[in-house]
């Protein structure tokens, strides 16, 4: 979303020297090249490699970025330019004339890229909002999410609430979560793109 607030903010914060929007950046953004680098077949040291290349080129450039709301599409493009050059060099001179050049990526793989970073931002935001959620709601969701899924009855007793009320708090939690700022801005976002155009 280029008009994030958030992450204008996180890489203000980033360039002034501030660990903790650094850190942030990263956790937001980690899963988005990751997914790229699984995308094109990279996995194990190789994903790792590129991944830090990423981020070393961030540091680098991240005071001569003219729109920090811009950040996820450098770093999916960055991330593909790694991956095609890590590819190159597995695969041996020869394989270079085959490799897409990241500049020109096919419309169906830049649809692509634009739904993982949907996908990064609504999973970072939802870790955000997960974070302030008091200790006990969270210990509820995260009961509820467990795969396989774990009985009420041991949800009841593990957390020392009637079966009873699981339902009804979840839902309070749930709730909390659609009102937290940052999932509330997504949610608007999708809203607002899905929304027919008004003519004036």
């Amino acid at each position: 979303m280029r008009d994030d607030v958030m992450i204008i903010d996180l890489v203000t914060r980033a360039r002034d020297g501030d660990k903790r929007a650094w850190d942030a950046l990263v956790e937001r953004y980690a899963p988005l090249i990751w997914s790229i680098c699984s995308r094109h077949c990279l996995g194990g040291a190789d994903a790792e490699d590129v991944g830090q290349n990423v981020w070393l080129q961030l540091v680098d450039q991240l005071d001569n970025i003219r729109d920090p709301a811009a950040l996820p599409g450098w770093l999916a493009t960055t991330t593909r330019r790694e991956c095609l050059r890590v590819l190159r060099a597995i695969r041996g001179p020869h394989a270079a004339r085959y490799a897409l050049d990241a500049e020109i990526i096919p419309d169906d793989q830049a649809r692509l890229a634009d739904q993982e970073l949907i996908v990064a931002e609504q999973r970072a935001a939802l870790r955000e909002a997960f974070t302030r959620l008091s200790p006990c709601y969270q210990q509820l969701i995260a009961a509820l999410i467990q795969d396989p899924p774990v009985p009420y009855a041991e949800i009841s007793a593990r957390l020392g609430i009637p079966i009873g009320s699981i339902g009804p708090t979840r839902s309070r939690c749930l709730n909390r979560l659609r009102r937290d700022p940052a999932v509330a801005a997504l949610i608007d976002a999708e809203a607002e793109a899905r929304a027919p155009l008004r003519t004036p």
